[in-house]
């Protein structure tokens, strides 16, 4: 007898449980309806349709990946941020829910520049899939952006969502630590740095220290090192009207605030994340202190 779609997802669902997934019903409809290529609603309407033997080899393979604790996003090998498909690789941080809250931050910002200048240039430290920088250019068409990183995959990464997205026309990418092979100003300069404390990348979950690129995780032993090194040189690479966000830690607050009023910027806003942590800081230059210096 032919195996069905209510079937195998069924069989997929009862596998993720029994592997203590937590939410292995939802996990197993997102694994089979991605790799079927069927929307949500299909999975419902079409559940008796038999499902060919290739197919369902693919999905079980998926599901034992998943039984394993890979991420859902990491085995279809894309996910959605901001109404943008983005690929993932092996180099990039999977983009999650919380750094929409940035880029929803900004895009006020960048389009208020954008209308005042008639552009709005961006730089994406450390941008990974693109993921940041790409939806502010998607939301704001005045907008272009530079997105660096250390990894040469994460580059090629980020520059084939620029296509996949129509946005290659106004995204460029750079090698660089930080700001070492940056050059001019930018109106806006974006970045969710690595700000998890050394200590405690061992005890983070499976599907993040195992999955995720150590190198876009661990912030060394306080977490701040990259929000050093950005407060450090920022400065030079922003136009003295622009802004600079940034996403942080639950608990980073107080700290990444002290590190860029010692480099002379002054807060602007602070915003919490949908679970009510502290998840973005967006500063601007404060004038007068630079003056004074």
């Amino acid at each position: 007898m032919a195996e069905t779609l209510d079937s195998l997802l069924a069989e997929s669902r009862d596998k993720l449980k029994a592997a203590g997934i937590e939410a292995a019903a939802l996990d197993a409809r997102h694994l089979v309806s991605g790799l079927l290529g069927l929307s949500r609603a299909a999975l419902v309407t079409r559940g008796g349709e038999p499902v060919g033997e290739a197919d369902a080899a693919r999905i079980r393979a998926a599901i034992e990946r998943r039984a394993a604790h890979e991420p859902v996003h990491r085995i279809l090998g894309e996910r959605e941020f901001f109404g943008l498909n983005l690929k993932l690789s092996k180099d990039t941080l999977e983009p999650r829910p919380d750094t929409e809250t940035l880029v929803d931050c900004l895009i006020p910002h960048v389009r208020r520049i954008a209308a005042r200048k008639g552009s709005c240039r961006i730089l994406d430290l450390g941008t990974g899939t693109g993921a940041i920088c790409l939806a502010l250019l998607n939301a704001v068409l005045d907008a272009r952006g530079l997105g660096t990183d250390i990894s040469n995959n994460a580059l090629q990464t980020a520059r084939e969502n620029a296509h996949r997205n129509g946005l290659a026309e106004r995204f460029e990418t750079l090698r660089s630590n930080w700001f070492e092979a940056v050059e001019g100003r930018f109106d806006v300069i974006v970045s969710n740095p690595p700000y998890i404390r050394s200590s405690v990348i061992a005890e983070l979950d499976p599907e993040v220290k195992y999955h995720d690129p150590v190198a876009a995780l661990d912030g060394g032993d306080e977490g701040l090192d990259a929000y050093r090194a950005i407060a450090l040189h920022a400065s030079r690479h922003l136009e003295t009207d622009g802004l600079l966000g940034l996403e942080i830690g639950f608990d980073q607050k107080q700290a990444v605030t002290a590190l860029f009023e010692a480099q002379g910027f002054r807060l602007l806003s602070g915003v919490k994340d949908l679970g009510g942590n502290d998840r973005v800081l967006v500063f601007e230059q404060d004038v007068e202190r630079s003056n004074d210096r």
